[in-house]
């Protein structure tokens, strides 16, 4: 495939800058969706990347389903269920994305546009950034299960019951994104968390991020057990034993990905 809607710089220390790029709001057509699996599938086979950051080009970050494309529009039989298993797996395909992935959330992120930026690892946005479930107002629903995992139940029921858009300084107060920063400076802060996590034992990430997706709806015996089998994986790796041999002789790890 080579993706024409969504674009991909691989830049310096292993980090992959993603932006879907869709006039005017970005919003998520069958090529957009199609595109988004085929980019993160792909960003878990590409060693040289070891962290992406997603964001959307120009002042919208996702406004989700392509409402005027709908209009008018007869569905045929199956057309429901296809749209949806497409919408499904290009969120967990960020999800189940090998890569830790930051949001930088630049401007509205709505409906589907927030269920992308749910499924990534580590969120952060400017102040003119905002998450929201606008489905109510346009004869639809969905995306609650994955605000579900940002909010708590009043302020989630009141998104999704009126349309509410919570906006940076408020995501931020909320904890549901690590930094609120300018416009200008947003990338600025996505791209020194992704160096900062490039930095470290690839192979660590990616177990880590796995671990932490596995132990989400497990017990805590369960989820505690899960996170000591990726230990003792991690332990046969050679970055390991570097990060340890690093640390006892008080210097900073190389790490090799082995």
């Amino acid at each position: 495939m080579q993706p024409e809607l969504i674009k991909i710089d691989i830049v310096d220390d292993h980090i992959a800058v993603v932006t879907i790029d869709n006039p005017p709001v970005n919003a998520h057509s069958v090529q957009v969706l199609d595109e988004l699996m085929w980019t993160f599938d792909t960003i878990s086979d590409r060693d040289e990347v070891r962290v992406a950051v997603l964001t959307g080009a120009g002042k919208v970050f996702c406004a989700g389903a392509d409402i005027k494309s709908r209009v008018g529009v007869e569905r045929k039989p199956g057309d429901h269920w296809q749209g949806s298993r497409r919408a499904r797996e290009a969120y967990h395909c960020i999800m189940e994305c090998q890569k830790p992935v930051i949001a930088a959330i630049n401007g509205p992120a709505l409906g589907g546009g927030l269920a992308i930026a749910a499924s990534c690892d580590i969120l952060v946005a400017s102040e003119k950034g905002c998450l929201g479930l606008p489905e109510i107002d346009v004869g639809l629903l969905g995306g609650g299960r994955h605000a579900q995992r940002l909010f708590g139940h009043s302020r989630l029921r009141r998104m999704m019951l009126t349309g509410l858009r919570v906006y940076g300084p408020e995501l931020y107060r909320l904890g549901v994104v690590e930094e609120c920063t300018t416009p200008e400076n947003l990338m600025d802060v996505a791209m020194g968390l992704a160096r900062e996590i490039a930095s470290k034992s690839p192979i660590a990430s990616r177990l880590a991020k796995h671990a932490l997706n596995q132990i989400e709806e497990l017990s805590l015996r369960d989820g505690y057990r899960f996170e000591q089998g990726m230990t003792g994986q991690l332990g046969k790796t050679e970055d390991s034993k570097e990060a340890m041999r690093a640390f006892v002789e008080k210097r900073k790890a190389v790490f090799t990905g082995r």
